[in-house]
């Protein structure tokens, strides 16, 4: 079973972040630079929100708000949902889906460590299900005795 940190070992731990008093403006450019949906909200090392592309329509655009002009603190979310390196990958995504979010940060204590996206954990799903099939398929074609023989029983009759 797959588990965030080694999620965090393929893609890497950098997390991208911003400050309370920080611009939408200026949270955005950071986002469009990076190529990601959200970044951290941190005061000095302390998590303290979480800003995304979802958080940016609801609260900045349908209000009518400039991202110039507003500070981050205004639109972020403040009761982040994280996880821990040891969390499996499935209980990323029951969380995710439960809670309608696209991002987690990994944490450590009071430290984040990493983030994770949706995309992060569908592949790492998409990539332990093929596994899985492969194992079953190798087991079915090799590792089952009975089945072998009725393989090549089949394969015998194709032949003729």
């Amino acid at each position: 079973m797959t588990i965030v940190k080694q999620i965090l070992a393929d893609k890497g731990r950098e997390v991208w972040s911003v400050r309370p008093d920080d611009s939408i403006y200026a949270a955005l450019e950071v986002m469009a630079e990076k190529n990601i949906g959200a970044v951290l909200v941190m005061e000095g090392n302390r998590l303290v929100g979480i800003f995304s592309e979802r958080d940016y329509a609801r609260k900045i655009i349908l209000f009518g708000k400039a991202s110039q002009d507003t500070p981050v603190k205004e639109a972020m979310t403040r009761r982040v949902i994280a996880v821990r390196a040891d969390h499996d990958v499935e209980r990323c995504m029951a969380l995710m889906t439960e809670k309608r979010i696209r991002h987690l940060p990994v944490m450590r204590e009071d430290d984040v460590v990493g983030v994770i996206s949706i995309g992060d954990v569908v592949k790492a799903m998409i990539s332990e299900q093929a596994n899985k099939i492969q194992h079953l398929e190798d087991y079915i074609t090799t590792g089952h005795p009975e089945v072998a023989k009725l393989t090549e029983k089949v394969d015998e009759r194709h032949e003729m």
